[in-house]
């Protein structure tokens, strides 16, 4: 099972939060040790007052036991961690709380410990913890012969490897193979400037101002491409019936303008996508609820069955004894120590088998309760992968207003008239020399060296 532990304070926060109905659909105290207090709250508010005896500001060890989701797990593999964990971090016999906790048909354990210690007064040291319940939870793996994560066999196994955005755009991009086509289809159908750019825009494109090219479309991935070479129109016959393309947005413009409403419309998909979710698991958590209330009640008429047959058989054992001067007798004959022995073995089995009863009970019910949890899995599966999705374009949105800026600043630096264009005279050098000679003085080889 998967161990997962740290050190902190906060005991009240953590009593509340572990005893939260809300967010777990069964909570079971199993075990209060060490404690004067019955109840989870009360124990770590009398470990929170043993620590203000030290400079320990941490003074719980929390470690919460995660089995894997389609396994039965008997309360004795929880205990039997629970003892191993104790041992392997020098914990044993400091107090302790065990607590389980049952979601979406999963049954999990929290345990916690105090780490003062009440005699010396100081707080156990807990070196490389996460490396030990690491190995631990690889023995119980083995052990019980579980599956074993592949993140637990190797660590670097545990990174994923995806595709990068330049690459996913790029196969995206790709896909898109009558460009030609669709330009040509909007130059015969228009005959005027504003009915091609109307047709342009019903396909997603935008008409713009090239750097070099005249007039360009802007497609909905925010690519350039060039309306002559679509078209196969001459430049003359684009501006005849375009005009001029000082008139029209440039590239950055319209990408700006384009990021901007493609960012609108992602917005209203996200929000539709969930109410889309929202309706769809409002029925299985309806159904959630009236199973997890019904599980409520079995388990409490269960615990109220075993409680009143657990006194009934208790009075019974207690009236095998005999009474007066015949239980005086049966004292020094013997007969009161065997009746004790047989009580005793008859106790235990009884604490056996209510036991027994409970975890049948609780194994059918996270049997149906992962019944249903399959169905709302499949239903929250199928909404986040809608959601990456919308997620990754709206991304890559936001990456065609900067795409070839880089090379724009370059060109345009190239491009300025105080950029020299010959070469400079001897006259300039020998003045460029004797000023670094005047700054910064002759290197020992007779060179100018910056770095002195």
């Amino acid at each position: 099972m998967i161990l997962k532990a740290s050190q902190r304070g906060g005991g009240k926060q953590l009593g509340l939060h572990l005893m939260k109905t809300e967010e777990n659909e069964h909570v079971e105290v199993h075990e209060i040790r060490g404690f004067v207090s019955d109840d989870i709250v009360g124990a770590l508010k009398e470990a929170y007052a043993v620590s203000k005896g030290t400079r320990c500001k941490q003074f719980l060890f929390s470690v919460s036991l995660n089995p894997p989701p389609n396994e039965r797990v008997p309360v004795e593999i929880f205990e039997s961690a629970i003892a191993r964990i104790e041992e392997k971090n020098g914990l044993i016999g400091q107090p302790r709380i065990v607590v389980f906790h049952e979601k979406e048909g999963r049954r999990h354990a929290h345990a916690i410990w105090s780490r003062i210690d009440a005699e010396t007064m100081t707080a156990k040291n807990l070196s490389h913890f996460k490396l030990k319940l690491r190995d631990l939870s690889r023995e119980i793996y083995l052990e019980q012969g579980w599956k074993m994560p592949r993140g637990l066999m190797n660590s670097r196994e545990a990174d994923p490897r995806n595709f990068t955005l330049k690459e996913w755009q790029q196969a995206k991009r790709t896909g898109r193979g009558d460009l030609k086509e669709l330009m040509q289809e909007c130059w015969a159908v228009s005959d005027s400037k504003a009915a091609f750019m109307q047709a342009l825009k019903s396909r997603g494109f935008t008409l713009a101002k090239g750097d070099r090219r005249g007039h360009v479309a802007i497609t909905p991935e925010g690519e350039v491409i060039s309306i002559a070479r679509y078209t196969g129109k001459k430049t003359k016959d684009i501006e005849a019936r375009l005009g001029k393309s000082d008139t029209l947005p440039s590239v950055t413009e319209a990408r700006a303008q384009l990021t901007k409403d493609l960012s609108a419309t992602f917005k209203r998909h996200m929000r539709e996508a969930e109410e889309k979710k929202r309706r769809d698991l409002a029925p299985l958590d309806a159904e959630r609820r009236a199973m997890v209330q019904g599980q409520r009640q079995e388990r409490t008429h269960l615990r109220t069955r075993q409680t009143q047959r657990w006194i009934e058989e208790s009075r019974a054992r207690i009236e095998r004894f005999d009474e007066g001067v015949k239980g005086l007798w049966g004292r020094i004959t013997g007969k009161h120590a065997e009746i004790c022995k047989a009580n005793e073995r008859e106790a235990y089995a009884a604490l056996t088998r209510d036991r027994d009863q409970r975890q049948t009970l609780m194994e059918a019910q996270m049997k149906d309760r992962q019944a249903l949890q399959i169905h709302i899995k499949a239903t929250r599966n199928r909404h986040a992968l809608m959601l990456k999705e919308l997620r990754t374009d709206r991304h890559a949105v936001r990456q065609i207003e900067h795409r070839a800026a880089p090379m724009k600043e370059v060109r345009l630096q190239a491009e300025t008239p105080t950029q020299r264009t010959t070469p400079p005279t001897m006259r300039e050098r020998l003045d460029k020399l004797r000023k670094a000679e005047r700054e910064w003085g002759p290197g020992r080889d007779g060179n100018f060296d910056r770095e002195r």
